[in-house]
């Protein structure tokens, strides 16, 4: 199995082994021991792209469920934001 974590010095040294082993499963990028990014292979991202447009409804969509005939929008109780004037 591919390695999955590497440090950006790792990832800078040995980009070409991050690549291969992001088209395989993603990878992780850690910076001061942190994950900052993740690596993966172009199909994981169109999967991941189309499956967010998929989720998404459209303008016109979120149009149509707006309340119509008189029906009114649920209010939410939210405390007034303090403006310094």
């Amino acid at each position: 199995m591919a390695r999955r974590n590497w440090s950006v010095q790792d990832a800078k040294n040995r980009l070409s082994e991050v690549v291969a082993a992001a088209r395989r499963q993603p990878q992780t990028v850690t910076k001061h021991g942190k994950p900052a990014v993740v690596v993966i292979g172009v199909s994981e991202y169109e999967r991941l792209r189309n499956l967010e447009r998929a989720r998404a409804p459209s303008f016109a969509e979120l149009l149509l469920a707006m309340p119509q005939d008189g029906d009114e929008f649920a209010r939410r109780r939210v405390r007034p934001r303090d403006l310094d004037l």
